[in-house]
C-alpha cells in the first residue's frame, strides 16, 4: 500500500480521536468510548474513509503486542503474593461461573457446541484497560483495593493467554497430542530463555547505560518485538511472546522506569486498539446480533459486580471494598475481543458469533464506563468529589 494511505489513514484516526476527545471531555463520556464510535462511523462499515482490512490488522496486531508488553510489565507477582491465595479462588471460581453462564446463553440462543464454548470462554475475563485506566493511582499502588484488582486480573490475564495457545493450536489444525506437548514445552522453553537474556544481557546493558534513557526507550522496544519473533519461532504467537518480555522484567526496579517511559506509547496505541474495534463491527450484520448481545451484557453486567461482590465478602473482605472491586470488574476483557478475532481467523467461530462477543465487549465496556465514572472515584469522575488522580 502506498505511504500516503497510511498517513492519511493515521490523520483520519488521531485528529478524528482529538475531536471525539475534546466532545467527550466537555460532556464528561469515557474517552474509549469515542474512539470506538469514530472507528465504527469511518471504518470499513461506516463510511469507508478507511477501507483496507490489511491496513487495520495489522495496526491491531501491533497494538495489541504492545499493550500485552505494557500489561506483563505491570505483573510483579512478588509484590502481589499476600493477596493471591484470595485473588486466586475469587479468579478461578468467577472464571468458571462465567463461563459457565457464557455457554449456557450461546446454548440457548441456537449456537452449536464449539461456538458456544469460544463465546462462553470470551465472557470469563475483566478489562485490564478500563479497570486499571479508572483506578486512581494511589489505589493502584498503595492500596488493599488497587492490590486485590490486579491480582484477579493478573490470574485471569495468565488464564487468557493459555486460551489464547489452545485456540492457536485448533486453528493450525494440530488436535493431536503432539500440538498440545510442542506448546507446552515451548512456553517454559521461551520463558527459560527470556529469563537467561534478562540476567545476562538486558540487565547489565540497562546497567551500563542507564542515564541514556533513549537506549533505555530502544532496548524496551526491541526486546519486546525481539521476544515476540523468539515466541514465534518456537511455534507460539508475537502476543505471547511481548506478554513473557513484559513479565521477564516486572520484578526489576528498571521496570516502572520502562512503564513509565513508553506511557506515551502506550496511550498511542490505546487509541488505535479501541479504534480498530470499532472499524472491525460489521454494522450490516449488527441487527442480526444487537438483541443477543443486549442480553448478553445485561447478564453479565449483573452477575459479574453480584459474584465478585459474593465471593469477596466471603473471603472476609468488608463490603464496600467487595462491591468497589465488583464494579470496577464488571465488565468483559480486550482478551474476550482477541479470542474472537483468532477464532473466527481460525474457522473455529462464525462471523455471526465473533460480532456477538465483540458487541457484548462494547456494550459492557460503555455501560461500565459510566457506572464507575458516575460513582466510584476515578481520574476522569464527573463529581468533583470523586476525582482522583
Amino acid at each position: 500500500m502506498p505511504e500516503v494511505h497510511l498517513i492519511f489513514a493515521f490523520f483520519l484516526i488521531f485528529t478524528g480521536s482529538a475531536i471525539i476527545a475534546t466532545i467527550a471531555l466537555y460532556t464528561k463520556q469515557p474517552l474509549i468510548i469515542g474512539y470506538i464510535i469514530l472507528g465504527a462511523l469511518i471504518g470499513p462499515y461506516g463510511l469507508k474513509y478507511i477501507e483496507n482490512p490489511d491496513l487495520l490488522s495489522q495496526i491491531s496486531e501491533i497494538g495489541i503486542i504492545f499493550l500485552l508488553f505494557l500489561i506483563g510489565l505491570d505483573m510483579q507477582p512478588l509484590n502481589l503474593w499476600h493477596t493471591l491465595k484470595k485473588a486466586t479462588t475469587v479468579a478461578l471460581v468467577s472464571s468458571f461461573l462465567f463461563a459457565c453462564t457464557g455457554f449456557s446463553a450461546a446454548w440457548a440462543m441456537g449456537y452449536g457446541m464449539l461456538e458456544a464454548t469460544i463465546i462462553g470462554v470470551a465472557m470469563m475475563f475483566s478489562s485490564t484497560i478500563i479497570a486499571i485506566k479508572l483506578l486512581p493511582t494511589t489505589v493502584l499502588h498503595h492500596k488493599h483495593t488497587g492490590e486485590l484488582m490486579v491480582g484477579v486480573l493478573l490470574l485471569q490475564d495468565l488464564i487468557a493467554i493459555i486460551v489464547l495457545l489452545a485456540l492457536g493450536s485448533l486453528g493450525a489444525g494440530e488436535t493431536n497430542a503432539f500440538a498440545y506437548i510442542k506448546t507446552l514445552v515451548a512456553l517454559p522453553l521461551v520463558l527459560f530463555i527470556s529469563w537467561q537474556l534478562v540476567r545476562y544481557v538486558f540487565l547489565p546493558l540497562v546497567t551500563k547505560f542507564d542515564r541514556i534513557q533513549e537506549y533505555i526507550f530502544l532496548l524496551s522496544i526491541g526486546w519486546c518485538l525481539g521476544m515476540g519473533e523468539l515466541a514465534v519461532y518456537f511455534g507460539l504467537s508475537h502476543e505471547v511472546g511481548a506478554f513473557i518480555a513484559g513479565v521477564s522484567i516486572a520484578s526489576s526496579p528498571i521496570s516502572l522506569f520502562i512503564a513509565q517511559s513508553l506511557k506515551p506509547l502506550r496511550d498511542f496505541f490505546l487509541v488505535l486498539f479501541f479504534f480498530t474495534i470499532g472499524a472491525s463491527l460489521n454494522l450490516q450484520m449488527l441487527p442480526n446480533v444487537i438483541l443477543a448481545s443486549s442480553l448478553l451484557a445485561v447478564i453479565f453486567l449483573v452477575l459479574k459486580p453480584l459474584s465478585f461482590r459474593f465471593l469477596l465478602s466471603n473471603l472476609s473482605e468488608n463490603r464496600k471494598l467487595a462491591w468497589d472491586v465488583g464494579f470496577r470488574l464488571g465488565q468483559n476483557s480486550e482478551f474476550s475481543i482477541l479470542i474472537a478475532y483468532l477464532a473466527a481467523s481460525s474457522g473455529l467461530l462464525s462471523d455471526k458469533g465473533s460480532l456477538l462477543i465483540q458487541t457484548t465487549a462494547i456494550l459492557t465496556f460503555a455501560i461500565s464506563s459510566y457506572i464507575i465514572v458516575f460513582n466510584f472515584p476515578n481520574p476522569i469522575a464527573v463529581k468533583e468529589s470523586l476525582r482522583r488522580d
